[in-house]
């Protein structure tokens, strides 16, 4: 059994998942449900080893060996473009992989409120995608930095961890740098990115205090910083980056916050009232006058809801 084969089912049931793990089916995860792969045999332990081995590098392999998971992205030609995370699963090797459109969407094709691309159109500041695994972070970040890349001349400089949607020039000059391929880490590239005369930064997530630290800055600088996080709405949003910091700082950095932060944009996918598949939930919270008061004075800020 071949992952690329696998691979080639998964997408031809439109799924957004394929899951492999020794004693199972391989399954899908098609509008939201998990189903069996059809006449596919119970998986060995060797067969998921082999299908992990078969798409990592030798850094790869030798990362899962270091800390039992490494998150990878892998090709196939003429078929698409995925994302693996492979693990150790009770002494075996696990596999989950995420299939990635071949090509970003533009906002309105993804069923995106038109305000997603006024926030695209920002030059400056910090804006926030957030949401659970699997809502739709990085293809809604995908379909923005396809806009700004459509639209104004620029460098745009991603940090991801894999790299998923590929950006080939249009108007702007792209540069795409994946974490243990091309980098060591989150912060490392971040610092790098800003002695790279960049216009527009993506970092993939915002992992730890440094990261968060050097992102706001570059935000404070000049430049538009876009970047993800776990949380479920603009307030949760706000306290996890404040509470990120010493609280000798948090003031402070509510007052720098309330200046840079353009948007926070918390995503869902909820299944379709009518037919199959999943539809975006989308809530965006964008900056007024209002809102930064919120931010700076931690007692409003579960207001932030109700704004």
């Amino acid at each position: 059994m071949k992952i690329d084969d696998l691979l080639v089912t998964a997408t031809a049931h439109f799924a957004s998942d394929l899951h492999l793990k020794v004693g199972s089916f391989p399954v899908m995860r098609i509008g939201g449900e998990l189903y069996p792969v059809a006449d596919a045999a119970r998986l060995l332990p060797e067969d998921t080893l082999d299908m992990a081995f078969s798409m990592m590098s030798n850094r790869q392999k030798q990362k899962l060996k270091d800390v039992s998971e490494v998150d990878i992205a892998y090709s196939v030609k003429g078929l698409g473009r995925f994302r693996a995370n492979i693990f150790q699963q009770r002494g075996s090797v696990s596999i989950v992989l995420r299939v990635i459109p071949d090509q970003s969407k533009h906002s309105m094709a993804l069923g995106l409120p038109p305000v997603i691309d006024r926030v695209a159109d920002e030059r400056r500041g910090l804006i926030l995608v957030t949401g659970a695994t699997g809502s739709g972070k990085s293809t809604t970040l995908a379909a923005m930095i396809d806009q700004i890349n459509s639209t104004r001349s620029g460098h745009i400089v991603t940090i991801e961890d894999p790299i998923e949607f590929l950006h080939h020039d249009k108007k702007a000059f792209v540069t795409q740098r994946e974490v243990d391929v091309d980098t060591r880490s989150f912060a490392e590239a971040l610092r790098g990115a800003l002695r790279q005369d960049p216009d527009v930064i993506l970092v993939g997530e915002m992992r730890d205090l440094e990261t968060i630290q050097t992102a706001l800055t570059a935000a404070e600088t000049g430049h538009l910083v876009l970047s993800t996080l776990h949380t479920l709405d603009a307030t949760e949003t706000i306290t996890r980056v404040v509470s990120s910091f010493p609280s000798h700082q948090q003031k402070s950095v509510r007052i720098q916050l309330s200046g840079i932060l353009k948007a926070v944009i918390s995503m869902r996918l909820m299944r379709a009232a009518k037919g199959s598949g999943r539809v975006p939930a989308v809530e965006v919270m964008v900056s007024t006058a209002l809102i930064r008061d919120y931010i700076i004075n931690e007692e409003k800020t579960s207001l932030i809801r109700e704004a």
